[in-house]
């Protein structure tokens, strides 16, 4: 028996890098996956990669009608949700002084609100099911600050504390809610980023791959995990230590 057999999993920001390892090792392990991004042409292409049971949703994090038409849309069609990975966020790096209210609002829309309302919706169907794991992807950006990211340290910050006040909030409904942290991960998102030799900081002298997180996804996704709750799980080759 697969790890994940006859559950029901969404992956926001699935098209491409942590999401879509996450997506790749979900299927492996008996899930239905849907992925949701709004990179359409890239998100079809990894469920077209993946196989018939992983689908891609259209789907902005910052809206809410988006949210209520996709967890909706998976309910009627599979009659529950077990697993929600509040994966999609985006990179932003400027000091506080450099950072314009545009792009403040930008990185907090997609990074904060974005798990708020996946939390929200994803919550109220698990509640009633009575079970569930939601998965929200921080960084080592929310265990510390970061000069040079201010929004987005800000931003991942935020979600270790949803992720915290969630897991209390539904812990006698049988969901679960953890936050898994991040470090320097070698996908598109963090190559696009600009920053100079990524790993050079890393204490093991490399940066990890997107199917190390993947690996931490899956454990807390599953049922592996049942007394894991609102806590969280780093994965950043001792950046922290």
């Amino acid at each position: 028996m697969s790890r994940l057999d006859g559950k029901i999993a969404l992956i926001t920001g699935g098209a491409r890098g942590q999401g879509a390892a996450e997506a790749e090792r979900f299927a492996a392990e008996g899930a239905t996956v849907y992925i949701s991004d709004v990179l359409d042409d890239a998100g079809r292409a990894t469920a077209h990669r993946l196989g018939d049971s992983v689908t891609f949703l259209h789907h902005d994090v910052t809206s809410e009608a988006d949210w209520e038409a996709v967890v909706g849309g998976i309910a009627a069609a599979e009659g529950r949700l077990d697993i929600l990975v509040n994966n999609a966020g985006i990179l932003h790096m400027a000091r506080s002084l450099d950072t314009s209210l545009d792009d403040w609002n930008r990185v907090i829309a997609i990074n904060q609100t974005g798990v708020f309302l996946g939390i929200r919706e994803a919550g109220r169907l698990m509640k009633v099911q009575g079970s569930g794991s939601i998965v929200n992807i921080s960084s080592v950006a929310g265990l510390s600050g970061v000069g040079v990211a201010h929004a987005y340290s800000a931003s991942k910050w935020a979600v270790r504390g949803m992720t915290k006040s969630a897991a209390l909030e539904f812990s006698r409904s049988g969901v679960r809610v953890n936050s898994v942290h991040p470090g320097i991960i070698d996908t598109d998102m963090m190559r696009d980023s600009g920053v100079p030799e990524p790993a050079a900081g890393v204490p093991v002298g490399r940066a990890g791959t997107a199917d190390e997180v993947a690996n931490v996804v899956l454990f807390l996704a599953s049922d592996e995990s049942s007394y894991c709750n609102g806590q969280e799980f780093i994965v950043d080759g001792a950046m922290t230590a």
